[in-house]
């Protein structure tokens, strides 16, 4: 028999009449349950024997009757003998009486330690040692077949608990073995099932890893914490090898981009931002946070079309209310460092629980030590919690994602909880809804919202979350709950990091950065009725009013299946030295050499004909750009324009525009001379974009406002040709781009480079938004704003689908690498040139 003497710290009938793990503290670890007998009376003649288990825990024990009438008993361990309540308890198998005896003094003296750290510390090492003595148990393969790659001890976090116990990766299943058994001896999931995974920052440190087998999904199959980072960063690697294109298909970048376009909604892109900033179902202090969107609680029905029927997604909640905001700026100005703007955050375990206290009741009860928040602030009125974010003192929280899902049962107390009354003897039952009652999933993927929600995005994930743009657009929280704010493995006290831990889990978690530069706006439709009160000059969008969207594509280009089929191989081209410096003109009908012209001793590097076909202009490698009169025959003319060798041209409405390896692009206005006569062209230098390096390719926008250049050290510069200012540097490629096109709504520019990678750029921010990584350097391209047709270093033909960064089909093309490529405006013909001294003609097949 074992006799304990114990102090009772709650003895009461629970929401919750059976074990959990929400009994528990927070921190708290379950470590073992033995079956028992709670003896009461004992020696007297109403002596009872009560059936249960008895659960040791690191702060407390809890008996579990069998019998759910019964009370679930929880004493604390910090008030071992000398107790004013006895409690008997007689375990079922003496012979671990004395390991049970033991375990209890070691946490009887951890909770005897004056400071938190020293208690948290200790309970710790008593953890971590019994982790030690034990291993996953390897008769709870599935199969016996099953190769084991990896085990490592860690924790399940599930909402306010985390569960000791050890992981276990084969080559067929991820296990899961809690230390208690509890809830159950073994999760199990299957790698092939595996769809999306993602790592974790827990308690602002990169430490988390959690798992999905759905495609869509909120809540994830598992969350696991590990005690450092090598652990799950390697079951990390040994779980993403089962998904296809993992990295590249689960990126920030990838996402926008498909959003923009508009092949994923609001919000399946804001879910998916969030999945990427480390908010999770499983973390409440991290748990995913969405933006208040309407403004109009009082309507009977909302008007989508009126501006004003929303609220400004371009400023916090802080700053909505002017007066409030001024208020809270001049506290800020005469604060100390560190300064902060908001006593509280936008998103915190409270203010989750404070919304879905109806369909999760055992978390508020578990936050709250067992009560429900008063009456008068709990969840009441979607108006009422709306003006108080916009008046309250110290209330700025945004929503969660079930305000605009489906199910709405979490505004309904179909438990039938009682709540309790509020100050005008109201009983609190289900939430009051606006007159308008269900349009907010409507009203998300509206018009206005699909304008301005990148500017919400800057604000929670973006470019104004901190620094000098937080401060400008009143965005400055608390700074521990930034990423980096504190350092927690820097800290030597147990008891600051354990205040400073619980604070950060108490207070809320701002996510994790996901853009530095300014959030593109989606690409919206011109056929739809603009709703949006901004408008935006053409000085602020590089896009012309005038250039098609995306959506004005037809059918046939936005959906290319570019499959195409050899029509006729022309010809093999004169192998002598010669061929680099001659320029050959071949006749597609009778498949024969028409002319065959030599302008200079060295290689040609460009050729475009002018509109009319009576006109080719070449440019060589000599630093001269020719002009060639193919009506008579002669070259027309010659303009030196630079200091090194040009290696791209192109012509646009009179002007050309030339790139060189002298760091330079030019642009020359033309005015054609006589040709029958010996007046030559008159060439006016317009402007002088300047490089830091060799230029190798260059492309226009059809407004020829925009010019986009790729440089031998892989840059991408984008320039405004009207004021010659770069508007855009970016580093994109290790290695020479070989090539750079705008997609044909001018939105997006796409680059290849030596780094056999795919860039895509916002051309409005600057934004890398998407990158591909093929097999080998693809050396040029054509596209149409999701699907590519490049021509490859071996000489095959790939056609890309963008949005999923797969190839979809391969095509042999030449037997060197394929150098250059044309396609017609119809999207119907293509003509590639190559190493191998082929130029070949395809057809496309749709």
């Amino acid at each position: 028999k074992l006799y304990v003497f114990w102090r009772s710290m709650r003895q009461a009938s629970l929401f919750i009449c059976r074990f959990s793990l929400l009994l528990l503290n927070l921190e708290e670890y379950y470590f073992e349950q033995h079956r028992a007998s709670h003896i009461i009376n004992k020696g007297c003649r109403d002596e009872r024997k009560i059936r249960g288990s008895l659960k040791i825990c690191s702060k407390s024990i809890i008996f579990e009757p069998d019998e759910n009438l019964q009370p679930i008993i929880k004493v604390s361990s910090a008030t071992l003998v000398d107790g004013k309540t006895e409690h008997l308890f007689q375990l079922d198998v003496a012979g671990k009486l004395g390991d049970v005896v033991q375990t209890l003094h070691q946490l009887y003296r951890a909770s005897c330690l004056d400071k938190m750290g020293d208690q948290a510390a200790m309970i710790t090492a008593i953890l971590q040692s019994r982790l030690a003595r034990t291993s996953f148990d390897k008769n709870r393969f599935q199969s016996i077949s099953e190769t084991l790659r990896m085990e490592c001890k860690a924790e399940m976090v599930t909402p306010l608990v985390t569960n000791p116990g050890h992981v276990c990766v084969t080559d067929a299943n991820l296990y899961f073995q809690p230390l208690n058994g509890y809830p159950k001896p073994v999760v199990q999931i299957t790698l092939q099932n595996v769809r999306r995974i993602y790592k974790r920052r827990h308690g602002l440190m990169p430490l988390g890893l959690e798992v999905f087998c759905t495609e869509n999904d909120i809540c994830s199959d598992i969350y696991l914490k590990f005690y450092n980072c090598q652990d799950r960063d390697e079951l990390y690697f040994l779980i993403a090898t089962y998904i296809e294109n993992h990295i590249t298909e689960h990126t920030a970048e990838s996402y926008m981009l498909q959003w923009q376009r508009g092949h994923i909604s609001n919000y399946q892109y804001l879910l998916h931002l969030n999945n990427l900033a480390d908010r999770s179902c499983n973390d409440l202090s991290q748990y995913p946070v969405f933006p208040w969107i309407i403004a109009d609680y009082s309507s009977a029905e909302l008007d989508l079309t009126k501006p004003e029927t929303f609220r400004d997604l371009s400023k916090p909640i802080g700053a909505l209310n002017k007066e409030r905001l001024e208020r809270l700026l001049t506290r800020y100005e005469e604060m100390t460092e560190p300064k902060f703007m908001y006593g509280s955050h936008y998103s915190s375990p409270g203010y989750v629980l404070f919304y879905l206290v109806r369909v999760a009741p055992e978390y508020m009860l578990c936050l709250q030590n067992g009560k429900f928040d008063h009456a008068d602030r709990m969840f009441n009125s979607v108006a009422e919690t709306w003006k108080n974010c916009l008046d309250g003192a110290t209330d700025f929280k945004e929503l969660i994602p079930e305000f605009y899902e489906n199910d709405s049962s979490f505004l309904v107390n179909s438990l039938k909880l009682d709540l309790g009354k509020r100050q005008g003897g109201k009983t609190v039952e289900d939430v009051e809804l606006p007159p308008w009652a269900s349009g907010s999933s409507k009203a998300l993927e509206s018009q206005y919202v699909s304008e301005h929600l990148h500017e919400w995005i800057d604000l929670i994930f973006g470019c104004k979350q901190k620094g000098s743009k937080a401060v400008t657009a009143c965005n400055v929280f608390h700074p521990l709950t930034y990423e980096g704010g504190v350092d927690l493995n820097s800290i030597m006290d147990p008891n600051e990091k354990v205040a400073l831990l619980t604070q950060i889990l108490e207070f809320g978690q701002t996510p994790k950065q996901l853009f530095t530069t300014p959030h593109p706006q989606r690409i919206m439709p011109k056929s739809s009725s603009r709703t949006s009160s901004r408008s935006v000059s053409i000085s602020e969008s590089p896009v012309s009013p005038n250039e098609e969207s995306f959506e004005d594509l037809t059918e046939e280009s936005i959906t290319l299946v570019l499959l195409f089929t050899l029509q006729s191989q022309l010809f093999h081209l004169i192998t002598d030295g010669s061929i680099y410096s001659t320029l050959k003109m071949f006749s597609k009908e009778s498949k024969t050499l028409q002319r065959s012209v030599s302008f200079s001793n060295m290689a040609l590097s460009s050729c475009i004909i002018l509109p009319g076909d009576t006109t080719v202009i070449t440019s060589s490698w000599d630093n001269n750009i020719y002009f060639y009169s193919i009506a008579f025959g002669r070259r027309q003319d010659i303009l030196m324009g630079h200091d090194d060798a040009v290696s791209k041209i192109c012509w646009r409405d009179g002007c050309l525009y030339s790139a060189s390896w002298d760091s330079t692009v030019k642009v020359w206005k033309c005015v054609p001379g006589e040709t029958l006569s010996n007046k030559r062209n008159c060439f006016e230098l317009l402007a002088e974009l300047e490089h830091d390096v060799s230029v190798n390719t260059i492309d226009l926008t059809p407004s020829n406002t925009i010019l986009a250049s790729g440089t031998k050290e892989g840059t991408i510069s984008v320039w405004d040709v009207t004021t010659a200012t770069v508007l855009h540097q970016l580093p994109c490629h290790s290695g020479t781009v070989f090539d750079a096109a705008f997609s044909p709504d001018s939105r997006h520019l796409l680059s290849a480079g030596e780094d056999c990678c795919f860039k895509v750029i916002d051309v409005q921010t600057g934004m890398l938004i998407s990158s591909v990584t093929a097999d080998e350097p693809q050396r040029c391209f054509r596209w149409n704003g999701n699907t590519v047709l490049s021509g490859s270093q071996s000489g095959e033909l790939l056609t890309w689908d963008l949005l999923s960064g797969k190839v979809t089909e391969r095509i042999k093309g030449h037997a060197g690498a394929v150098t250059s490529m044309w396609m017609n405006e119809q999207c119907n013909s293509v003509i590639t040139g190559g190493e191998d001294k082929q130029i070949t003609f395809w057809k496309l097949q749709y």
